[in-house]
């Protein structure tokens, strides 16, 4: 029982990271770089 736990343990992290690195070469960190900081500016209220 374990190791079938940890065979998908191990599957779904080998599928979050391809996900990550799919969003990271299309530009995704930059546009969520930039939501987080408009996000930041408004709570502060410098924005």
């Amino acid at each position: 029982m374990g190791s079938k736990r940890r065979i998908a343990a191990g599957g779904i992290a080998v599928v979050s990271a391809a996900f990550i690195i799919y969003g990271v070469l299309r530009g995704e960190a930059g546009i969520i770089l930039n939501k987080a900081v408009n996000i930041c500016l408004e709570c502060i209220g410098l924005g």
